[in-house]
């Protein structure tokens, strides 16, 4: 498959009041012509930040870095805003967390849809409301013609994320970004949006990249998974390898808290918060959470990795053995 997107050292820091801080570390993300990637991680792991930098979304105060952003076969770093602004929205779609807030409340959806058909496909003004009402159908919205009169507050949330989605897609882009696009839905509202936006992503052969908390849903939705903690990068595989044989204990932990893993024991959770700006360990990140933690794990050394710890975890020897020495129990 074509690489589509292709970030390579990628640092993203803030401008505040305490100094500068990194929320995004010398990090790496590839994504092909029609594969599913999911990027996962808890809150403050750099998830959303490094995908609102590939569309130029960032406040003032930050800035961003990197050796190689290219999409399509254009470099995103040295192309001027005008020309970034042809390809965003058009090319690389995103669907954002919060549906009713990510709407105009001051116009109505059929509106808001049509204005994007126009800035990206330059139709007429028959052909705009024609096509709108076809993406509503599209998206599963019943009644579409009545629907685009409608204000998003006579939405519901599943409903609004529905006319998102329907928008993103209006100039068939080559690459979506869904950033947490079920968080504030109810479950039943949950599976339908997944399931629609993977219909439709084979259906276009679109990539899709999926920023979530949930392994869940990445056991059911993705090709390939990396996974984030604290703004740098764990680790990456294939999704089926990453569940079977985790190389990271943050990794371990996240899918240790799956409720289907619990065996009828107290769920397991991980203790402590995700480091900020003035607690950040020298070393590995997770070492104050790590229950694999050694002495060289708080010890400063040179990164040698992109790969958070890969200098110096033991993690993949020891949990092998503990593994092995279960089974012979």
């Amino acid at each position: 498959m074509k690489k589509l997107l292709d970030i390579k050292n990628l640092s993203i820091d803030f401008q505040t009041a305490g100094g500068l801080f990194r929320a995004v570390d010398q990090i790496d993300i590839t994504c092909d012509s029609g594969e599913v990637l999911a990027i996962v991680g808890e809150s403050g792991s750099g998830k959303s930040v490094a995908m609102l930098a590939l569309m130029g979304l960032l406040p003032w105060n930050a800035k961003v870095s990197a050796e190689l952003m290219q999409f399509d076969s254009k470099n995103m770093l040295a192309i001027s805003k005008k020309e970034r602004r042809k390809i965003i929205g058009k090319h690389i779609g995103m669907i954002f967390q919060e549906p009713m807030s990510s709407l105009n409340p001051c116009f109505t959806v059929g509106f808001q849809i049509v204005e994007t058909l126009k800035l990206h496909l330059g139709l007429n003004r028959a052909q705009r409301r024609k096509k709108a009402i076809e993406l509503l159908e599209l998206v599963g919205i019943p009644a579409p013609e009545t629907r685009l009169n409608a204000f998003p507050h006579q939405l519901s949330g599943g409903m609004c994320q529905r006319v998102m989605i329907a928008m993103v897609l209006a100039s068939n882009p080559k690459l979506l970004i869904a950033d947490e696009p079920t968080t504030a839905l109810d479950v039943t509202i949950q599976a339908q949006i997944l399931n629609l936006l993977l219909s439709l992503q084979k259906e276009k052969n679109m990539a899709l990249i999926l920023i979530t908390h949930d392994m869940g849903v990445v056991a059911e939705t993705a090709d390939r998974v990396q996974v984030q903690y604290a703004g740098q990068k764990v680790e990456e595989q294939k999704v089926e390898s990453l569940f079977q044989t985790p190389h990271h204990p943050y990794t371990l932990a996240l899918l240790s808290s799956l409720p289907e893993r619990a065996d009828g024991r107290k769920l397991p959770s991980i203790a402590g918060l995700v480091p900020g700006q003035f607690d950040r360990p020298p070393a590995c990140l997770f070492a104050p959470r790590c229950s694999f933690a050694t002495s060289l794990c708080n010890k400063e050394v040179k990164k040698q990795s992109n790969l958070l710890g890969q200098a110096l975890c033991n993690f993949p020897v020891t949990y092998t053995q503990q593994k092995n020495a279960g089974a012979k129990a």
